[in-house]
């Protein structure tokens, strides 16, 4: 079976009386090792895809494997505990917690996991930030990073707690050209590294870094 296996994939909104389909029966597959894009206008159904493959959301419909767990039936608890343990995510807004040190940041993610020591983290944290050639700014706070700098630190906290694969949603939405080459240029490493990513952008010079593109439209996949 794939490292992600989707069938199905159905999500219905109701606002008041009428029920707003976002995604019409998605198929799709990741191997283990993979650099997907997924593509398409907006309306398209990228952004609820991607909450259900993260664990964010679940669908109407459909069945979802990921890395050998059926997580379709899942709510609550157990599904927090497959993202926070098989999922990193890296957004377009960074969503690093400005109070804190660049190195407290990417070892968050253990924290909220337990099992390691305080030491533990932040070893692994100074190991990341070292390969990501941010070793110098782990005492900094992301205000005092520039928007590249920043994304990268983002791309490490995904990467601290050793996911089956990363989901990362418009990369370079707020970078200037310069830093988001740069961006692109880092999980070109992580996906020679071995790491599975799934991208969601509109923009089809990111997409042209995947090895594979999935195209929706209309809820479904077009191509």
């Amino acid at each position: 079976m794939a490292l992600l296996q989707a069938r199905g994939l159905t999500k219905v909104y109701r606002l008041g009386r009428v029920d707003v389909p976002a995604l019409r029966g998605v198929d799709i597959d990741v191997e283990a090792g993979e650099y997907v894009a997924i593509m398409g206008p907006s309306g398209s159904g990228k952004s609820t895809l991607m909450h259900i493959l993260g664990c964010l959301d679940t669908a109407t419909a459909g069945t979802y494997h990921l890395d050998g767990e059926d997580v379709s039936t899942l709510r609550g608890r157990p599904l927090a505990r497959v993202r926070n343990q098989k999922v990193g995510f890296v957004f377009q807004t960074f969503n690093l917690m400005p109070r804190m040190t660049v190195e407290e940041n990417v070892a968050l993610p253990l924290q909220y996991r337990g099992g390691f020591s305080r030491r533990a983290r932040r070893r692994r944290a100074r190991a990341l930030l070292d390969r990501l050639g941010l070793g110098e700014r782990g005492r900094h706070r992301p205000d005092e990073l520039s928007g590249g700098e920043r994304q990268r630190v983002a791309i490490a906290r995904a990467l601290i707690g050793e996911p089956a694969i990363l989901l990362v949603d418009e990369p370079t939405g707020n970078l200037d050209s310069q830093a988001g080459a740069e961006v692109l240029s880092t999980f070109r490493e992580v996906h020679l590294a071995g790491n599975t990513i799934v991208l969601v952008t509109h923009d089809p010079n990111v997409a042209a870094e995947a090895r594979r593109t999935v195209h929706l439209a209309d809820g479904q996949v077009a191509a």
